[in-house]
């Protein structure tokens, strides 16, 4: 009887690790092919692209500044004549300290810390304290608190001007006024819908295990907040740190209407008011004066707010 012999076996395929080639479902299309940038052309190529995009951006946000700077350090003359000047003719720093004398910043500018202070302290306080009831507390008709909270970002800011107005002017139940005073500014910033939403959805992420460790070794709903989530929401701490002070710092309208009282006044309303018959020169130093704690808070927390972002678009 005639034996037939078993077909040979063949080989399994090779993976792409071995291969070392990449699979069909995850090549990647780019402009220029890999074998192109391979080259010393395609290198010299690409660094030479990349380096002209960063510069051109890099003009793009620094050109203002520059031009703010470098228009302070010239004569009044100088600063109004066609076609301007790219760089001055002649330095002049006396414009930052007329600025200083002559507008008062010192005063406006500490006016301005203790209303921005004010508000972003009593915004970490009370937009944590919701996030995490909405988020962990699980309270009775939560989601329609919270629906009806971020329905009012869909109101324009310009809506409540009249309103708030009249709450400050004449305070409900007591009967007081709060115009000429910090807490017109305070107590308006503390409900922040946006900053209660993103403080919520990080809350949201961090695993349900953690609370329940902490239930089990004794740590009450406070205690859990205090030395559990809030050292792990150091990121989206900063990030609505930056966003509550810069909101006040920049604010025009809204402090306008608070302070008649030139006196009690931020720094972007005196901007405004006092420069009349100030030259232009003094003004624009009195404005790169103003923008100097901005930017100086940005470059020492960027960090923070890169580690924030990204930590709110991870899932826990």
């Amino acid at each position: 009887m005639t034996q037939i012999a078993p077909p040979p076996r063949q080989a399994p395929p090779a993976s792409a690790e071995a291969t070392g080639r990449r699979p069909d479902s995850a090549a990647v299309r780019t402009l220029v092919s890999p074998l192109t940038l391979a080259s010393s052309r395609g290198k010299a190529l690409y660094w030479i692209v990349f380096t002209l995009v960063v510069f051109a951006f890099a003009v793009a946000f620094l050109f203002p500044v520059y031009w703010m700077v470098s228009g302070a350090m010239k004569t009044p003359d100088e600063l109004v004549q066609t076609p301007p000047t790219l760089i001055p003719k002649s330095w002049h720093i006396d414009a930052y300290a007329d600025a200083w004398d002559l507008m008062d910043l010192p005063t406006h500018l500490w006016n301005t810390v203790v209303q921005a202070a004010g508000a972003w302290i009593l915004q970490l306080v009370f937009c944590t304290a919701a996030a995490y009831a909405l988020s962990k507390l699980r309270p009775a008709f939560g989601k329609v608190i919270l629906g009806g909270i971020l329905a009012t970002l869909m109101v324009p800011a310009q809506a409540l001007v009249v309103p708030k107005y009249l709450t400050i002017a004449d305070l409900p139940l007591i009967h007081t006024s709060l115009l000429n005073d910090p807490l017109g500014i305070w107590l308006p910033a503390v409900a922040n819908a946006f900053n209660l939403y993103l403080l919520k959805r990080f809350f949201d992420q961090i695993p349900r295990d953690v609370l329940e460790a902490a239930e089990i070794d004794g740590a009450g709903q406070l205690r859990t907040l205090w030395s559990i989530l809030l050292p792990m929401s150091r990121p989206v701490l900063g990030v609505v740190s930056i966003f509550a002070l810069v909101a006040v710092w920049q604010d025009f309208l809204w402090p306008l209407m608070v302070f008649s009282d030139t006196d009690k006044q931020p720094i972007s309303v005196a901007l405004v008011q006092l420069s009349q018959n100030i030259p232009l020169s003094v003004l624009i130093a009195a404005m790169v004066i103003a923008s100097i704690p901005m930017v100086l808070m940005f470059l020492v927390f960027q960090r923070n707010i890169i580690a924030g972002i990204s930590a709110g678009g991870t899932k826990g």
